[in-house]
């Protein structure tokens, strides 16, 4: 994922160049006449020396844009950007890289070609993502991805799903990004390239690395090595050495995991592949943090973080100042760590957060609307064809049997058959709208959550964090100080209502996201809301369960459970008068039942059709999301009963 795949040359041309020997072409570029051909000769040169030759590549690439220039070659013009950005991102330059690509695509636009148009967008999203902007990345592989389905391209289809899978994995999105790089192996094979196969692999064990699959991502991190031994390709040999030592550390083989990490830091060297140097400082840091040794892992990290200033990989630096943070305060240096932290903060605020992974994920939904889409108007256009159909073939036979009997029966038979086409017609695209409408409901819900979680997380780690170094820098002060009784007296009340901020900052991030629903699942974290709100006296609610023991629930469904119940008992507190309630859930084969039940003095339920509360509407979007039913009963004084059913 981190290598840039950029190549759009005359195959006539690379195939001649790798055929024949160094001397021999270029005693063929003196004799060539300046065409556009020689310009695609020169950069088919310049890919000869790119590995281990960049200054004599550059050389060739030059005299291509020159000659390209000259001839006014518009098409040759924009291969230069394509072959000069690897160059470019081997030695780190990324912004320059980022300026050529967007050259070429603006050319590519003009010339209107869609499967090289596919390609520059590829260019363009590799160098985003090389500066850690994951939407503009996705945007782009996601339309290099739509033009190249267009045009049947499986190269360029096998690029932007690899590329994809990178984004998701660095959003942590791990098993999404896993599919797309499983997606580009089945193309990688179709297309019998060992380039495309080691590359698709790379990601399914980086996917399974993070998943905690070590075993099977070294299997497939050996395969990558092997292919760059096979191939003489010191990149896929570094990926192979790379991975391998995360898997290692992962399994806590720090031995291995270092002498893996140091092997990958000299050839990086030795080949000044900036990237790899950088990613094996960091992973060298993880391992020494991991086994303890905190104060080995200050060189690493130091190290990292020259080379991610130098190189601008924004992503990488807020990760290297956040290992730095840690380091510091395990060696005893509070001031450099808080000084590491919130350079990490910074960084954290700018480079990635929920709402880049909102919004990558809503380009990739409205990539999948778009088809269906496409597919609705298909379906309708063949609706069109149809009608027309008829009617032509209704006066034919009219002119043909001028008997009025006949032409009633074979229209009576035609309009039968139209509208049993019809009808079908209508149904599919009843359905897709339908699957729409559950698809923006769904991205409606999960923003949510996301956005609950984000929250939560800044108020736990953030504000409490903050709160806590307050808090310990007065306890420091405490001590240094001589306070009169009255001072004394002052300083502990405000210590007091400090733990109070702490205390209910702490309150308002778990109802947010409860760490009870994470960690220990549906039946604990209702369990633990019931017995809040019965700690607090307000309501007495009386918790049953059925079949939830050992059970694991998909992690949307149980949040979206949860916050119905949440909803329910929070309509029955303000609303109902209730004394006392029941909340009752049941596991089975054949789906989970939720009843929810009050004392209150009930309401006529046929209020619930013209309410417009956002309580209440919720209540039903999240029922409709996990496809249920949902059946109120209540009247005057005698209480509400809320049943929901969910299918398995």
């Amino acid at each position: 994922m981190r290598r840039i795949v950029t190549c759009i040359i005359c195959l006539f041309i690379t195939f001649q160049c790798i055929s024949q020997d160094l001397d021999s072409l270029r005693l063929r570029l003196t004799v060539m006449k300046e065409d556009t051909t020689k310009v695609l000769t020169y950069y088919a040169c310049g890919d000869l020396f790119v590995q281990e030759a960049p200054d004599s590549a550059a050389f060739y690439y030059n005299k291509g844009k020159a000659l390209a220039e000259k001839l006014d070659f518009k098409k040759g013009m924009a291969a230069y950007a394509s072959h000069y950005i690897v160059l470019l991102n081997t030695r780190g330059e990324y912004n320059e890289a980022l300026h050529l690509a967007k050259e070429a695509l603006a050319i590519f636009q003009t010339l209107g070609d869609k499967k090289e148009l596919s390609t520059a967008y590829l260019n363009v999203g590799s160098e985003w993502q090389y500066l850690s902007d994951f939407q503009q990345a996705a945007e782009n592989y996601l339309e290099a991805k739509k033009l190249a389905e267009e045009t049947g391209d499986l190269r360029t289809q096998r690029i932007a799903n690899n590329n994809l899978a990178g984004i998701f994995l660095v959003l942590q999105q791990y098993q999404k990004g896993k599919e797309y790089a499983e997606v580009s192996l089945t193309i990688a094979k179709k297309i019998n390239s060992d380039y495309a196969i080691a590359s698709s692999l790379y990601n399914i064990a980086a996917a399974e690395t993070y998943l905690k699959q070590y075993d099977t991502a070294l299997i497939h991190f050996r395969e990558v090595e092997e292919i760059g031994r096979r191939t003489n390709d010191y990149m896929f040999i570094l990926d192979g050495w790379l991975g391998a030592a995360g898997a290692y550390s992962g399994l806590k083989k720090y031995a291995e995991a270092e002498k893996s990490y140091n092997e990958v830091l000299r050839l990086s060297r030795e080949k000044e592949a900036v990237e790899y140097e950088l990613y094996a400082h960091m992973g060298l840091a993880d391992m020494l943090l991991n086994a303890g040794r905190y104060y080995a892992a200050g060189k690493p990290i130091q190290a990292g973080i020259a080379i991610a200033q130098k190189t601008g990989a924004k992503y990488e630096l807020k990760d290297l100042y956040f290992k730095a943070s840690t380091m510091e305060e395990k060696t005893g240096r509070p001031a450099e760590a808080l000084a590491s932290w919130k350079k990490f903060q910074q960084l954290n605020d700018s480079v990635i957060n929920e709402k880049n992974k909102s919004d990558i994920n809503l380009i990739d939904a409205k990539y999948e609307f778009e088809k269906k889409q496409n597919l609705i108007r298909q379906l309708e256009g063949e609706t069109q064809i149809h009608r027309l159909a008829i009617r032509q073939k209704n006066m034919l036979n009219y002119a043909l049997l001028g008997g009025a009997a006949i032409l009633l029966v074979i229209s009576l038979l035609y309009y039968r058959n139209y509208r049993q086409k019809q009808k079908i017609q209508q149904q599919r695209i009843t359905e897709l709208e339908t699957e729409k409408k559950l698809s923006a409901t769904e991205a409606v819900l999960k923003g949510e959550e996301r956005e609950r979680t984000r929250l939560a997380k800044d108020l736990h780690d953030g504000l409490g964090g903050i709160l806590s170094g307050i808090k310990y820098s007065f306890q420091t002060m405490k001590g240094n100080l001589i306070m009169t009784p009255e001072n004394q007296q002052a300083f502990e009340r405000s210590m007091d209502m400090l733990d109070s901020s702490i205390k209910e900052m702490r309150r308002v991030a778990h109802n947010m996201m409860p760490e009870a629903l994470v960690k220990f699942g549906l039946d604990t974290a209702l369990s633990d809301i019931c017995n809040d709100i019965n700690q607090s006296g307000v309501l007495k609610i009386t918790y049953q369960s059925n079949g939830l023991e050992n059970v694991v629930i998909d992690q949307t469904t149980a949040i979206t459970i949860y916050r119905i119940v949440q909803e329910l008992i929070n309509n029955t507190i303000k609303h109902a008068g209730a004394s006392s309630a029941i909340v009752q859930i049941d596991k089975s084969e054949a789906g989970i039942t939720l009843t929810v039940e009050d004392d209150g003095k009930g309401f006529d339920t046929v209020l619930l059709q013209q309410s417009k509360g956002i309580g209440w509407s919720n209540i039903q979007s999240r029922v409709e999301f996990l496809k249920g039913k949902l059946d109120v009963k209540s009247s005057a004084g005698k209480g509400t009963s809320v049943l929901i059913e969910l299918k398995a």
